[in-house]
């Protein structure tokens, strides 16, 4: 290269070493030796006990060079307790600028598994009968109202046939009471008493009275159409049936006011349907006790029996034989004697049958119905023209029904019926 000598190449800087015991290293220098060990305790050979080296005496010196680093660390381990390499190693390791460090591969972690505690049996036993008992408490509630619902009926039943076989006369020659059929039978009769009731309260009390009953003939009459406004229900909240028109009297009627409903509340009976414990009576409430009401009905019958005999000598009103007497006796609503009177100013007046007496009733209880025929001579539309005049009419002679029909012997009559009770008292002034 143009004959010049090319430069010698620089030698390469030497290494760094490790200085045992040290973590700096200093590049391009070489470590020092460690310092000798102190005068002042006995010199430890490596791989000799310190006894024996203290027994070897004084020349005994520990071994210079890589042999010598695990008693420097002996050295600086008793120096130092916090640093010996038995100790874990706690907080974040920071190296120094230029520190090579060796990193060993870690172990993998295996998780220790927790300790399992195993429930007393006592404490399985109990939680297991909490939760049957929980998801089965719903069933237990419905399982006790049934139970409850089938004890109160057996009770009732057991109840009514021991209150029938003490009234029959079974029970009183001391036979024994039939049993089965016959009980069933009673019921079913009681029940039927029941409806015959309700039909007929229906179709004869005007629906404007107040009617006083039991909570089952309540709900047997409001079935069969009549207003539940005019209906009392008996004992629940009304002790007493003050302020009713008709009390229909049922077995648990009687058993509630004993003989208080005969002497006190209603003496006279309108209809009956039935016999013995499971009759039913449909009574007229004496609004000012039983004394007082039969004193009128006394004196209204006088002066029905007083206008039947002005009727029977009226020329112009003939009657049938069993009508006559019937207005002689007095027995003749009060009602249909005045329709009769105003009828025979405008004409001749035929008087078929008087009627409309419920089943069982009381002596002296009015007549509430009547049946007009044609009288002979009578225009083609005279009972059109009586049934105008009747629905013309204003309270109390408006009639509850009013229709034409004819009877067996096919005569055309015109049935008039008025709703009861009766009115006392309305001519006797």
């Amino acid at each position: 290269m143009n004959g010049s000598q090319a430069p010698r190449p620089m030698p390469p800087d030497p290494l760094p070493r490790r200085v045992p015991g040290s973590s700096r290293l200093v590049p391009g220098k070489r470590p020092e030796a460690p310092p000798p060990w102190p005068s002042n305790g006995p010199a430890v050979t490596p791989g000799v006990h310190p006894a024996e080296a203290h027994a070897a005496g004084p020349d005994v010196r520990p071994a210079e060079g890589p042999a010598a680093e695990p008693d420097i660390l002996v050295r600086r381990a008793r120096e130092d307790p916090a640093a010996r390499p038995d100790d874990p190693v706690t907080g974040p390791v920071v190296p120094e600028p230029g520190t090579q460090l060796e990193r060993q591969a870690a172990g993998s972690v295996v998780p220790q598994p927790a300790t399992e505690v195993t429930p007393s049996w006592p404490r399985v036993l109990g939680t297991t009968v909490r939760l049957w008992t929980v998801r089965r408490r719903t069933w237990w509630r419905a399982i006790g109202a049934i139970v409850v619902v089938l004890v109160v009926f057996a009770a009732g039943g057991l109840t009514v046939a021991l209150l029938r076989n003490n009234g029959s006369p079974s029970a009183a020659s001391g036979g024994s009471a039939p049993s089965g059929t016959p009980g069933l039978a009673q019921v079913q009769a009681a029940a039927a008493f029941r409806q015959q009731a309700a039909a007929w309260v229906t179709a004869q009390v005007s629906h404007s009275a107040v009617v006083s009953c039991d909570p089952a003939m309540c709900a047997a009459l409001q079935a069969r159409g009549f207003p539940a406004g005019d209906l009392m229900t008996l004992g629940s909240a009304a002790s007493d049936p003050l302020g009713s028109a008709v009390i229909v009297a049922t077995t648990a009627v009687r058993s509630e006011f004993g003989s208080r409903l005969t002497s006190v509340y209603a003496p006279t009976v309108m209809a009956s349907f039935g016999s013995g414990s499971a009759r039913v009576d449909v009574r007229i409430y004496a609004a000012g006790g039983a004394a007082a009401y039969l004193a009128a009905l006394r004196a209204d019958q006088a002066v029905r029996q007083r206008l039947g005999a002005v009727l029977l000598r009226n020329s112009r009103v003939s009657e049938a034989p069993a009508a006559r007497a019937q207005l002689a006796a007095g027995q003749v609503d009060t009602r249909l004697l005045t329709i009769i009177a105003t009828l025979s100013a405008g004409g001749p007046v035929s008087v078929a049958a008087f009627g409309d007496a419920g089943p069982g009733a009381s002596p002296g209880v009015p007549l509430r119905s009547v049946e007009l025929a044609s009288p002979p001579g009578a225009k083609a539309g005279y009972l059109r023209s009586v049934l105008a005049l009747l629905n013309a009419q204003q309270a109390p002679y408006l009639p509850n029904s009013a229709t034409i029909a004819r009877l067996a012997d096919g005569r055309q009559v015109v049935r008039i019926e008025f709703a009861a009770p009766s009115p006392l008292g309305l001519l006797s002034g």
